[in-house]
């Protein structure tokens, strides 16, 4: 299993629109293959941060995910809203395999 932890620097004056964005990706990992663990948005402490943490079953079925994702009506419109309205200002993915007892 592969996990992508993402870390993302918002608008904090458009929480609301990030908050949209981020609920309708949770069915949109889910129904393309992957699990969503959920996203976390700021509450105490820094405004402008927030995270989400989403698993595949590998590597290769993530980035079997992230090619269909690039032609699938909901994910590039999603994608359309951060572009026109900027209320994602950065992001950084970092990838983690689980230690299991």
């Amino acid at each position: 299993m592969i996990t992508c932890h993402v870390k993302y620097v918002i608008d904090p004056y458009q929480l609301a629109d990030f908050e949209a964005y981020a609920k309708a990706w949770l069915s949109v990992v889910e129904r393309l293959g992957g699990t969503h663990h959920g996203y976390f948005l700021p509450s105490e402490g820094a405004s402008n941060i927030a995270y989400c943490l989403f698993s595949f079953p590998s590597l290769a079925d993530y980035e079997s995910y992230r090619h269909v994702a690039l032609s699938d009506t909901e994910s590039t419109a999603l994608v359309a809203q951060v572009v026109e309205k900027k209320f994602i200002l950065s992001y950084e993915r970092t990838f983690l395999r689980p230690l299991l007892a």
